[in-house]
């Protein structure tokens, strides 16, 4: 499966170089007032007299706000502002000009500017101007790197969009470098295997081996003999995963003697018997310990199936596998990416599913999780033919699903709900939530003229969530 290697994750905290600013203003007197206002802020200022000089020197550097006279010799400075706009410079331009009627101002503002300032003016009001402009560049710059982080559906072999998952993505990308054990969980199904595997293609470790042992209901000689290996049995998966990762699931099913062995390993870094690599006292196998489970570890520990010693050595950076249900528009993301890669297999023509078989996948609970979605998939593919999956080719406890987390109204009212007994009595000036929640996202967007990721990032939502519910209320609005 060939799925795109992910890009570094940038910092939450997006620090900016302190920017230039560029006057352009055909007086130089004025000029050269302006330059003494914002140098006395510890700006870097350059200047220009003519449309001609600011454009080049645009051309040249990158300027963090640009205070733009209009009436220049060569032209207007609306034809510069209108330049900005159409190349997407990151810059914020304020226009000055002595002649404040309203009509030129709307223009302005119209065009891309972030203030109209009329001559004359204070120093404080051009400083006060300046400041606040770079202040939207910067956060402008956060959000853009935050939905180039939102943006990833990907990750090696992990499929998903939505905060959840992304956090997931974070946390790989912050520990696959070290050397830390880390300790797998979630429910069957939700991807832990392919969590670990992506800690290891993430990891320096990328070109050594991965192994995966499943500790569970092996008797205790059988795991321990695929563990450490023994006479007649050849090297165990500890010494095979030497300069890679070892993956041991569901460690908390290990036998209590080869968890005391395990323990052993990890505290001295040898295993003092055997041959073959690493097999000498203090010659240990270099391995980076990944763990997985579909019980809470902690529960574990606390009930005595993990020593507690053990428990504290592997449970060092843990990650929760968020189950298809809390992930947002993710079971539809995952059905699409799996029925493109069975359609391939078998030689089939499927390309999309519809909107009424998305509706349904995004309604039903998914109680095996990506699993589940995944033998789904395999099914329409391998039962039916064309290019679009229909719902009536879904199996038909997915198509004939209640909407899951609908009836309370906090999705997406997609239904009407039985009121509940006395609410006839209720205020009429109580509205249900789900159409509240849809005024104040369609407020967003308005104010954000029509931007989606962006009205979600100051909502503090995914842009994911705002498109699931947009296409929900489509639903709705078509049935009315």
């Amino acid at each position: 499966m060939d799925i795109s290697e992910p890009q570094p994750v940038a910092s939450a905290t997006l620090a900016l170089p302190t920017p230039s600013i560029l006057v352009v203003e055909d007086s130089e007197a004025t000029a050269a007032l302006y330059v003494e206002y914002l140098r006395s802020a510890n700006y870097r200022v350059r200047t220009a007299s003519t449309l001609a000089a600011a454009q080049k020197l645009l051309a040249a550097e990158v300027f963090g706000a640009v205070v733009l006279d209009l009436n220049l010799p060569d032209g207007n400075g609306l034809d510069m502002l209108r330049d900005i706009r159409r190349q997407g410079l990151p810059t914020e331009t304020m226009v000055v000009t002595a002649t404040g009627t309203l009509a030129v101002a709307v223009e302005a503002m119209r065009e891309g500017a972030f203030d109209f300032i009329v001559k004359p003016f204070a120093r404080d009001r051009l400083l006060v101007t300046v400041r606040n402009a770079l202040e939207r560049l910067r956060l402008r710059a956060v959000v853009d790197t935050y939905e180039s982080d939102f943006a990833r559906n990907r990750y090696f072999g992990l499929v998903g969009a939505s905060l959840a998952m992304q956090r997931v993505y974070r946390i790989i990308d912050s520990a696959a470098p070290s050397q830390a054990p880390i300790y797998i969980s979630g429910e069957s199904g939700t991807g832990k295997q392919l969590c670990a595997e992506a800690i290891h293609r993430r990891s320096p470790r990328a070109d050594g081996p991965f192994v995966a042992v499943s500790c569970s209901a092996q008797p205790r000689d059988v795991l321990e003999r695929a563990l450490f290996g023994g006479e007649g049995s050849g090297p165990g998966a500890i010494r095979q995963a030497h300069g890679g990762t070892l993956l041991l699931r569901e460690v908390g099913d290990m036998d209590a003697a080869v968890q005391a062995r395990l323990l052993q390993f990890l505290a001295s870094g040898s295993l003092g018997t055997g041959t073959g690599a690493g097999s000498g006292a203090g010659e240990g196998p270099d391995v980076r310990i990944v763990c997985s489970s579909t019980r809470d570890p902690r529960t574990d520990a606390r009930l005595g199936r993990i020593r507690e010693d053990l428990f504290f050595r592997l449970h060092v950076i843990p990650i929760q596998m968020p189950p298809v249900r809390e992930r947002e528009d993710d079971g539809v993301l995952v059905a699409h990416h799996t029925l493109l890669r069975f359609a391939q297999e078998e030689g089939k023509a499927f390309r999309e599913i519809a909107p009424d078989a998305a509706y349904a996948i995004r309604r039903y609970a998914w109680p095996g999780n990506v699993r589940e979605i995944e033998n789904a998939m395999r099914s329409v593919v391998v039962l039916h033919s064309g290019e679009t999956v229909r719902v009536d080719m879904l199996p038909a406890h997915v198509a004939q699903a209640s909407p899951s987390g609908i009836s309370d109204g906090l999705d997406v009212g997609t239904s009407a709900s039985v009121p509940p007994q006395g609410a006839a009595d209720a205020k009429p000036s109580i509205r249900p939530l789900w159409i509240v929640e849809r005024e104040i996202i369609e407020a967003a967007i308005a104010d954000c003229d029509g931007n989606i990721p962006r009205a979600a990032a100051f909502l503090e939502i995914s842009p994911s969530t705002i498109y699931r519910k947009k296409q929900a209320w489509d639903v709705v609005d078509r049935k009315a």
